[in-house]
């Protein structure tokens, strides 16, 4: 599957050439000309990228990050700039910034930061902690024997994608797991057959974690789902 970016650039003839290179170097990109249109798509699209220029009307880069993390929206940022001072770059970091290109840059060097971002992006999926147990509240939840135990209730057998799905929720424990993640790690294909069979997935665990009312399955529309835990921690 190709990575899909979303590309915010006001400039309209450096944006349709960027957008146009970026495909021809085999992404899928998306572009918007403002940070308003940029935070429309961004919320409602599980990017693995968003290229965003820092100074746009309506909503500067900065801006944007920033309301793109409040409103939990996970996928990394690059942006692209003619403000180099440190006070700048350090602004952009905090605003929740993988890296940072000041322009005029080389395109070669740009394609380069996007493949570093986007597998080191990937490789942090890959090695979330996973445990050999989980406690949950009120449940323990053994993934190699798909099995998720509760205190008074006993014991439920879980399906391997009942326990797959659990298992990476539990790696992101109170945090989003992007749905396109899931769906391509479980189910190997986005399709809109295997979204809806993954909605039930996650109705069955909310049904098997109801038990414990400290425990949640929150749904992110478009963008993923979280395991919630009051006052607990795997």
């Amino acid at each position: 599957m190709k990575k899909h970016l979303l590309l915010v650039e006001d400039d309209e003839n450096f944006g349709s050439l960027l957008a146009n290179y970026l495909r021809l170097s085999g992404y899928e990109v998306t572009w918007r000309i403002n940070g308003t249109a940029g935070y429309s798509e961004a919320v409602k699209t599980n990017f693995d990228l968003c290229v965003l220029d820092v100074m746009m009307p309506h909503l500067d880069g900065f801006s944007l990050a920033k309301k793109l993390r409040e409103k939990k929206v996970k996928s990394p940022i690059l942006f692209l700039t003619a403000k180099n001072s440190k006070t700048d770059m350090l602004e952009g970091y905090e605003s929740g910034a993988e890296d940072y290109l000041v322009k005029p840059f080389d395109t070669d060097v740009l394609l380069l930061k996007i493949k570093v971002i986007l597998k080191r992006f990937s490789e942090e999926i890959d090695t979330k902690q996973l445990s050999d147990q989980y406690e949950l509240g009120n449940f323990k939840f053994t993934p190699m024997r798909r099995e998720l135990e509760h205190t008074v209730n006993g014991m439920y057998k879980l399906s391997p994608k009942e326990s797959m799905l659990l298992e990476l929720l539990c790696g992101y424990l109170n945090k989003i797991l992007p749905r396109e993640v899931a769906l391509e790690k479980i189910w190997g294909e986005s399709t809109y057959f295997t979204k809806r069979s993954m909605d039930v997935y996650i109705t069955k665990l909310r049904k098997y974690l109801a038990a414990d009312t400290n425990i949640s399955i929150d749904t992110f529309h478009q963008i993923g789902f979280q395991l919630r835990i009051e006052n607990k921690k795997v």
